[in-house]
């Protein structure tokens, strides 16, 4: 009777182990080598993959992985993605935000985004220009003094 409970026992801590550690894995690391850059800079490519997550054209393999995966990222805040998925998604976010930001809409409202990141991001980047103009008026006025 001992030696049930203690495999019982055993059995329990074990799916406990395994339900912590599948909750906790990340994304598949397979395609983050993905050139960013090459994307980016390619219209043909970019709406290519914008087309696969609204359902208007076809997905390449890595395109099917990201719109498996992209509604869980979203709900959780990335919580299974790697460091560099996260940067790489932050970069393409920016990149739609701020240079095809109707694209950027209509994936919103597809996903179900509440708009937060969108409004947090524009917010690091208002602070980000207002941070770089007072360096760039400090150092005029320290030019200024300088040659007085």
């Amino acid at each position: 009777m001992m030696k049930k409970s203690f495999i019982t026992m055993m059995l329990l801590i074990y799916l406990t182990i395994q339900s912590n550690a599948t909750e906790t894995s990340t994304y598949t690391t397979r395609y983050d080598g993905i050139d960013l850059d090459e994307i980016l800079s390619n219209d043909r490519l970019l709406t290519g993959y914008v087309n696969c997550l609204m359902d208007l054209g076809p997905c390449t393999a890595d395109g099917k992985e990201l719109k498996k995966n992209l509604p869980e990222a979203i709900e959780n805040d990335c919580k299974k993605c790697t460091e560099r998925q996260r940067e790489g998604a932050d970069r393409v976010c920016h990149y739609l935000i701020d240079n095809r930001p109707e694209e950027w809409t209509k994936l919103e409202e597809k996903y179900k985004s509440d708009g937060s990141y969108r409004a947090k991001y524009l917010a690091s980047k208002e602070a980000k220009d207002e941070k770089a103009s007072n360096v760039t008026n400090s150092s005029e006025d320290t030019n200024n003094v300088s040659t007085e």
